[in-house]
């Protein structure tokens, strides 16, 4: 697996941020091949982050690419700035027993 996480310093709302991203960004992702998960946190003080999985890097950094274009293009009025990005394949994977 792999993940991306983006984290957004000078965020106005989270919440409002997260409502609007969740229908475009949903749709891309739900596309997008090897699209494993997506979580959107509010960190506070103006803080988001956003977490996406996938099955494998090249798939993620598709996505990615994609994801950051309708970033810029539907959410520009929220005044983002640039994302602090770090990426990389996931070492340790624990879920809860079904």
């Amino acid at each position: 697996m792999y993940m991306f996480i983006r984290k957004y310093t000078e965020v106005r709302s989270v919440a409002d941020s997260a409502r609007r991203a969740k229908s475009g960004i949903g749709q891309i992702l739900r596309q997008s091949r090897g699209f494993r998960s997506y979580y959107v946190l509010d960190g506070g003080e103006g803080v988001g982050v956003a977490v996406m999985i996938f099955e494998d890097r090249e798939s993620a950094n598709a996505a990615n690419s994609r994801v950051l274009d309708f970033v810029q293009a539907s959410l520009h009025d929220l005044h983002l700035g640039s994302p602090e990005i770090i990426a990389g394949e996931v070492l340790v994977n624990i879920e809860a027993d079904a």
